[in-house]
Order: structure tokens, then sequence, then C-alpha cells
């Protein structure tokens, strides 16, 4: 599931050596906290979020397979 994020936010932003994405585990949850350079930050989360709002929608469609809810962060 991170490689699916990682290629969707590498091939968004222009500076791909700046995406850190960070997987946190618990009991039926995964939390991803996606970090990328300031400039590319707006092109990842799109107007009114609509670009943030739809890769979180695929990956809770891709967490909802392995019964597990996902929850993505995008850091400043």
């Amino acid at each position: 599931m991170k490689q699916v994020l990682e290629t969707i936010i590498r091939n968004m932003v222009e500076n791909q050596e700046a995406v850190s994405i960070n997987e946190k585990e618990e009991a039926e949850k995964i939390i991803f906290e996606v970090k990328v350079d300031n400039k590319d930050m707006g092109r990842v989360i799109g107007k009114q979020g609509k670009v943030a709002n739809s890769i979180r929608t695929l990956m809770k469609a891709l967490g909802a397979k392995d019964k597990r809810k996902v929850v993505v962060e995008f850091l400043d």
C-alpha cells in the first residue's frame, strides 16, 4: 500500500527526492504521514483539497480490501 501511495505522490511533484512517507500501524488502522517540498504542497493538496481527498479515497479503498482503516495525513 505504501508503494502505491509513494508512486502517486512522486508522479505529482517536481522534487521527487523530498517525498517522505512514514507509515504507522495500529490495531486495525494504518496512518501514512506524507511530507513533500513546500513548493509541491499545493499540487498534492489541490484546489479546495480535491486532490488530497481523491488520494485519501483511493487509499481507503485499498485498505478496505484488508479490512483496515487507512488515514493519509499531509504534513508541512
